[in-house]
């Protein structure tokens, strides 16, 4: 009698969990699929996907519920995330439709699918309640596998299947073929000169100036500062140093001392 009880009743905490979490598990669903950025529809398929693991924690599926945040909300996340980077996915690829009257067919499917879960869920009844005892009387972990491994064996297979030509498909969609020859190194030298660009190598930062640091721009041979080896954000910020006329006046000073040096030694010498 206790069985049955605890079969059709729960209690108000359990129920307040349940009626909030899945709320927020809907919308997440739902903006995963309404998202225009697939970013955001990545993220928000993460915060269901931890929900779902709450669930099978409050259930008693402590496995389950530790797999689902590792594997599927972070590995299979990241590589969703790692796929759309490569890809490079913006709004406007998301938006342009590339196969006519998809929309329609994923429409009708999902109004289909929508039924037949409705139906499914409206006609389900739970004649007896088994208590998590029965299923994890050799530990969850050892329930767990020998569901998986036998009775599930084929789904899980080609579940592992589904996820290594996904991994394929990334790899296949980044590759692209050049549509031009590469241009060769000599080329390549050959249109810096066109172009007039500075074709010797640039002084590090600080090179021939006071200091020799990152925010101070290197002092080419004519001792004018060159820009082009500071950080560009550095030189955004203002947070660059000019010690271009103290050094040309310590060289100055230097030059001066080491002409009068010269000309100790050469009237000592005489």
């Amino acid at each position: 009698m206790q069985l049955a009880v605890s079969a059709t009743t729960t209690s108000t905490g359990e129920a307040f969990q349940f009626w909030v979490l899945a709320t927020v598990a809907v919308i997440g669903a739902l903006c995963t699929v309404l998202m225009k950025k697939a970013v955001h529809s990545a993220l928000c398929l993460a915060g269901t996907m931890i929900i779902l693991a709450v669930f099978y924690l409050a259930n008693g599926a402590y496995f389950l519920g530790i797999v689902q945040v590792v594997v599927y909300t972070g590995a299979i996340m990241m590589l969703f995330l790692f796929v759309v980077m490569l890809v490079g996915v913006t709004a406007a690829d998301s938006l342009k439709e590339t196969i006519k009257g998809q929309r329609v067919w994923a429409a009708v499917c999902g109004i289909g699918f929508g039924v037949l879960l409705i139906a499914g869920i409206a006609n389900a009844s739970l004649k007896h309640f088994d208590g998590l005892k029965q299923a994890n009387a050799g530990g969850n972990v050892e329930g767990l596998a020998a569901l998986i491994f036998t009775k599930y064996v084929f789904a899980f297979e080609i579940t592992g299947v589904l996820l290594i030509t996904s991994a394929i498909g990334a790899m296949v969609l980044t590759h692209r073929e050049r549509t031009e020859r590469a241009k060769t190194q000599r080329e390549l030298s050959e249109q810096r000169v066109r172009d007039g660009k500075h074709l010797p190598p640039l002084p590090a930062p600080g090179v021939y100036a006071r200091h020799n640091a990152v925010d101070i721009a290197g002092l080419l041979p004519d001792g004018t500062p060159s820009e082009l080896t500071v950080n560009q954000t550095l030189r955004g910020r203002g947070q660059i140093r000019d010690v271009s006329s103290e050094a040309l006046s310590d060289l100055k000073a230097l030059e001066q001392r080491s002409a009068e040096r010269l000309g100790r030694e050469e009237e000592a010498a005489k």
